[in-house]
């Protein structure tokens, strides 16, 4: 379907889908039958409106602009952009730093387990009785 008709459907206008196109919120263009390969029209498969249904409802959700939600997106599809935006989150108390190295981690495990009383560090013998040779 033509994107006048999708409009429609959406409740939302063609002039909205075209600056949706834009951000990079729309599906890939498929041209109409019998166009012209460089002048394709946009045709909406029910995939599309899914897709631009599902930007809507999380634009309405979390209160958002559609450049808002296209920035979200570039940040999940671009690793230097995710690794930036995470770095920020981190300086702004926004996320916890990442754990330390796993050797740290080991580090103060058997530092926690030196400062115990002996008595809890030393294994448990087995309650079960010790099987006895013939």
């Amino acid at each position: 379907m033509r994107i006048t008709e999708a409009a429609r459907r959406l409740g939302t206008s063609p002039r909205m889908l075209r600056y949706r196109d834009t951000l990079g919120l729309l599906p890939g263009l498929r041209p109409a039958a019998g166009s012209a390969a460089a002048a394709p029209h946009r045709q909406f498969a029910q995939e599309d409106l899914d897709a631009v249904a599902l930007a809507l409802a999380i634009e309405h959700r979390y209160d958002i602009s559609p450049a808002a939600l296209a920035f979200g997106v570039r940040v999940l599809a671009e690793a230097p952009v995710r690794a930036e935006v995470a770095e920020l989150a981190r300086r702004i108390g926004r996320v916890p730093a990442p754990a330390a190295r796993a050797l740290d981690f080991e580090q103060e495990r058997a530092l926690r387990l030196l400062s115990m009383p002996r008595r809890l560090i030393q294994p448990q013998r087995s309650q079960r009785p010790e099987p006895r040779l013939r």
